[in-house]
C-alpha cells in the first residue's frame, strides 16, 4: 500500500538547485545517504522538483565506501554551473583519497565562485586545497587533533556543522541531515524542513550552535560538576599538562578529594586518566598525520621521545614507530 505524503506548498522560481556529490574513496555511506535522502524527501514533500543532484568521482570510476558497498557514479569530475553546490563526501583515510587532481579541480571551481561543502572528513580536503584558510570549520571529533595540528589558519570548532560564507563543513554521520534541513529551511521555509524531518523520524534538529559530542557528564556517566570541570581542563591542556594539585585547587578542592572522585567515578587516578587522554591524542596524530614521532610526543606533553615511547608501549602494547608502521601496512594492504 502506497501512502501519499502530505504536500507542503512552496513557491519556486527558476530551475531546481543542483547538488554535485563527489564520492571519495572509503567515504562514509551515512553522511552521503543522509544528505541525498533529505533532498529527495524535500522534492517528495513539496510535490515538485526543488533539487536535483549528480554523483561524480575522480575518473568517473565506481567508488567503494567504508563499509565495502560500491557505488556507480554519473561521471568524472565535471565543469559546474556557478549555482551548483559541491558536496565532497569523505570517510576513512581521507589523506590518501585527497589527490592532486581533486585538489586542483576544487581550487578551480572555488575560483569560479562555487559553494563547496565537506561532509565528514572531507573538511580535510577543503583545508588541503586552501579553501578554509581564515574560516571556521568542523570535522569529525576523531580527526580534530590531526586537523588542528596541520591547518593552523583554520578556526576549528566542535560544532555539528559550520557555514562560513560559501564554505560548509559537517562533523559526519547524521550531521548531514541537520545541514540539509538548514539549507531546505533557508531555501523554502521552516514548514518544509520540519516536514522532511518528520518523514525521516528525526525529532531533534540540531543547529550550528550544537556540538557533535555528548557533554562530559553524559559521556563518562557522572553528574559531578567539579569532576566535569577538571576533565574539561585536562582535555583543553594536552600539550602543556596541568598537575593534579593545580587542577584540584582551581575547582576548590584538595588533591586527596580529587583523587577520591576519580577513583569513585572513573576507577583510576587523575594522573592515569590524564595520561590516557594524552596517549589517545598521540595515537590519533600517529595514524592521521605525517608528523614525526618526536613532534607527536611534544604535541602531547611528553618532554622526551624515550618517555613517550615507554608510556605508549605500556598502554598500547606496541611502540609509536610500530603503531605507525602497522597502520600504513593495513592501508596499503
Amino acid at each position: 500500500m502506497s501512502i501519499e505524503p502530505q504536500i507542503v506548498d512552496v513557491e519556486t522560481t527558476g530551475k531546481p538547485r543542483r547538488f554535485v556529490f563527489v564520492l571519495m574513496r572509503n567515504f562514509t555511506m551515512l553522511c552521503f545517504a543522509s544528505a541525498i535522502e533529505s533532498l529527495r524527501l524535500a522534492n517528495r514533500t513539496a510535490g515538485k522538483q526543488l533539487y536535483s543532484w549528480k554523483i561524480v568521482s575522480e575518473n568517473g570510476e565506481d567508488v567503494a565506501c567504508s563499509n565495502g558497498c560500491a557505488f556507480r557514479v554519473d561521471s568524472d569530475l565535471i565543469d559546474l554551473d556557478r549555482d551548483d553546490m559541491i558536496m565532497m563526501c569523505g570517510g576513512l583515510d581521507v589523506q590518501a583519497a585527497t589527490t592532486k587532481r581533486t585538489l586542483n579541480w576544487l581550487r578551480r571551481e572555488a575560483r569560479r565562485g562555487a559553494t563547496i561543502a565537506g561532509l565528514c572528513t572531507a573538511a580535510y580536503t577543503l583545508a588541503k586545497a586552501g579553501l578554509l584558510d581564515g574560516k571556521r570549520a568542523t570535522i569529525h571529533w576523531e580527526n580534530q587533533d590531526s586537523f588542528a595540528e596541520e591547518f593552523e589558519d583554520v578556526t576549528l570548532t566542535k560544532s555539528v556543522f559550520v557555514v562560513d560564507g560559501n564554505r560548509i563543513t559537517t562533523a559526519g554521520g547524521t550531521a548531514s541531515i541537520d545541514l540539509m534541513l538548514k539549507i531546505i529551511a533557508d531555501d523554502f521555509g521552516e514548514d518544509l524542513a520540519n516536514a522532511v524531518a518528520d518523514t525521516l523520524i528525526y525529532s531533534a534538529i540540531r543547529t550550528d550552535q550544537d556540538t557533535q559530542r555528548l557533554s562530559i557528564p553524559t559521556r563518562i556517566g557522572v553528574r559531578h560538576p567539579k569532576l566535569s570541570r577538571v576533565i574539561q581542563m585536562m582535555e583543553a591542556n594536552i600539550e602543556d599538562p596541568i598537575s593534579p594539585a593545580i587542577l584540584a585547587k582551581d575547582v576548590g578542592m584538595s588533591t586527596r578529594q580529587l583523587e577520591r572522585l576519580f577513583r569513585r567515578y572513573l576507577v583510576r587516578s587523575p594522573k592515569r586518566y590524564y595520561m590516557e587522554l594524552r596517549l589517545q591524542k598521540a595515537r590519533n596524530l600517529l595514524m592521521q598525520t605525517d608528523m614525526t614521532v618526536i613532534n607527536v610526543a611534544l604535541a602531547c606533553g611528553f618532554a622526551s621521545p624515550s618517555h613517550f615511547s615507554k608510556c605508549y608501549r605500556s598502554h598500547y602494547d606496541t611502540t609509536p614507530y610500530r603503531e605507525r608502521g602497522s597502520h600504513a601496512a593495513r592501508i596499503l594492504g
